[in-house]
C-alpha cells in the first residue's frame, strides 16, 4: 500500500510542480491574498476528480484513440500559446505592476470562474491527469490502482496549499514592479516552450 502512494505522489509531483497555468494562477491569487482558500479547494478538487477518472480507465481509453490525443495535443498547444502570449503582454504593461491585495479585487464567484478556466480549459491538465497518471495508475496491480491515485491527490493536496498559502512568504520581494514583470516573462516563456514541446511531441 505504502509503496503504491508514494509512487502515486512522485509522479504527481513530477508534473504537477512545473509552472503552468494553473499554478501560475494560484500563485498570483496567493500574492494578492484573494480568495485563497476557494482557489485551492477547486484545484484540489478538479485534481482528485480527474486523477480517479483516469485511474478508473479513461486514461487507458484515450492512449487507445490516436485521434483524441491528437486532439488533446493541438488543442493544448494553442491554449498555450494563447496563455504565453497574454502574460508577456501583462509583463509589458501595467498589468504586472499591481502587486497589492486591495487592487483588481474579484468576487467569489469570478474568482472560482477564474481557477476553473486556468484548470479545466487547458488541456495539459487532462494530459497529466487523466492520460498520463491514468494510464500509470491503471496499470497498478490489484488495489494498487487506487492507493496509486491516493497518492497523487494527496501531493495535490500539499502542493495547492503550500502554492496558495506559502505564496504571501513571497509578498515582499513581489511588492516591487519588476518581480511582477519578471514572474509573467517566466511564466509566458515556460508556456510558450511548453506549447512547443507538444506540437513536436
Amino acid at each position: 500500500m505504502l509503496a503504491f502512494i508514494l509512487k502515486g505522489m512522485g509522479m504527481s509531483a513530477g508534473l504537477i510542480m512545473a509552472i503552468g497555468s494553473q499554478n501560475a494562477h494560484v500563485l498570483r491569487m496567493g500574492l494578492r491574498k484573494q480568495h485563497v482558500g476557494l482557489t485551492v479547494m477547486i484545484c484540489i478538487a478538479c485534481e482528485m476528480l480527474l486523477i480517479l477518472a483516469g485511474v478508473a480507465g479513461i486514461g487507458g481509453m484515450i492512449n487507445s484513440q490516436p485521434v483524441l490525443l491528437t486532439i488533446a495535443r493541438w488543442g493544448g498547444a494553442a491554449f498555450l500559446i494563447w496563455y504565453g502570449v497574454r502574460s508577456l503582454r501583462a509583463a509589458a504593461s501595467q498589468q504586472s505592476l499591481v502587486a497589492e491585495a486591495g487592487e483588481l479585487s474579484l468576487t467569489a464567484g469570478k474568482a472560482a470562474l477564474a481557477v476553473l478556466g486556468a484548470t479545466l480549459l487547458n488541456p495539459h491538465t487532462y494530459l497529466d491527469t487523466v492520460v498520463l497518471l491514468g494510464a500509470i495508475g491503471g496499470q497498478q496491480p490489484g488495489d494498487g490502482k487506487y492507493w496509486f491515485a491516493v497518492g497523487a491527490i494527496l501531493n495535490a493536496t500539499i502542493w495547492f496549499a503550500a502554492l496558495g498559502f506559502g505564496a504571501r512568504l513571497l509578498a515582499p520581494w513581489f511588492a516591487k514592479p519588476m518581480a511582477w514583470r519578471v514572474l509573467d516573462s517566466l511564466v509566458g516563456i515556460v508556456m510558450l516552450m511548453l506549447a512547443l514541446n507538444l506540437m513536436m511531441g
